[in-house]
């Protein structure tokens, strides 16, 4: 059965590491897991930690208040480290907060010092901005109540367009892409009708749709919503 890891078992690789880049090393001072100081001074704080919670997060943001050379030391097999994704958003938080990140490889006995604390600043997606606004700009309304989960009938400013045509339809019947568009005033009615995400749609002709029997019953359910 394979052993228990302990906190203790992360501190001889991390004072090793610490020492080999000219830092004289002490443990459990004032409360700190490390604390390393070299010649010039500098303070650097680590805490340790076999796994990540909100309570190591507080510990070492606390820390920096004694000195801006903050550091967690965790196994670089932490749940918060498997996967890609899940470790480039935990590093980026980290930085964030400007908390570095050492990880100790324990079956080599050596530590890894995988993101440095300092100054951040995230650099924005103009894209996803610029998306984010249309959606708001583009919702009637604000037919969500916020926390709902994606899943469960999220309204967007795309399925309120879609209720819009299928309702004309359903009062019309089957209509030109092209009047749909210019009766609701509707740049995107085209987009709508031919690529049918929802399969509320059917082509009936050139240029001419319909309801789908599915739609029939769907849009209306939706509109109640909306």
């Amino acid at each position: 059965m394979k052993n228990k890891i302990k906190e203790t078992d992360l501190y001889d690789p991390v004072k090793n590491y610490l020492k080999r880049i000219g830092y004289k090393v002490k443990s459990e001072v004032k409360d700190c897991d490390i604390v390393a100081v070299n010649k010039l001074g500098v303070i650097i704080i680590v805490e340790l930690k076999i796994s990540v919670n909100l309570k190591l997060i507080l510990q070492a943001n606390t820390r920096k208040a004694m000195t801006d050379n903050v550091y967690i030391g965790i196994p670089e097999d932490a749940a918060v480290l498997k996967g890609r994704t899940k470790r480039r958003e935990f590093i980026k938080l980290l930085k964030q907060l400007s908390i570095g990140l050492i990880v100790v490889n324990l079956s080599k006995g050596t530590a890894l010092p995988l993101a440095d604390p300092g100054p951040y600043k995230p650099k924005q997606n103009k894209k996803k901005k610029a998306a984010l606004m249309k959606e708001f700009n583009d919702l009637r309304g604000d037919p969500n109540r916020g926390g709902s989960r994606s899943g469960s009938g999220i309204i967007t400013a795309y399925r309120q367009k879609e209720v819009d045509v299928a309702e004309y339809l359903s009062v019309n019947g089957p209509q030109k892409a092209s009047v749909v568009k210019e009766k609701l005033n509707e740049p995107k009615a085209w987009d709508i009708l031919y690529n049918n995400v929802h399969g509320w749609f059917e082509k009936k002709g050139k240029g001419i749709y319909d309801l789908t029997n599915k739609g029939c019953s769907e849009f209306k359910n939706w509109r109640s919503k909306i």
